[in-house]
């Protein structure tokens, strides 16, 4: 199984993304900005990575919305 961001780069686990898109979050008044840099960490599913964001903490988001800074 591998994990790759927009542009088709492989991801790991412990690696840092930067998010491409302004994205709100499902049940919260938040929103990720663009250009939110976060470490990740790789899930089950290959299409989702977790990371932890310093005021919203952790957050799933998909892969097809970050690239690897």
């Amino acid at each position: 199984m591998a994990v790759v961001d927009v542009n088709g780069v492989e991801l790991q686990s412990g690696d840092n993304i930067v998010v491409i898109k302004d994205l709100k979050l499902k049940g919260s008044k938040n929103s990720v900005k663009q250009g939110t840099k976060a470490k990740i960490r790789l899930t089950k599913n290959e299409n989702e990575v977790e990371c932890k964001l310093d005021k919203l903490g952790t957050v799933v988001l998909k892969t097809e919305f970050i690239r690897k800074a």
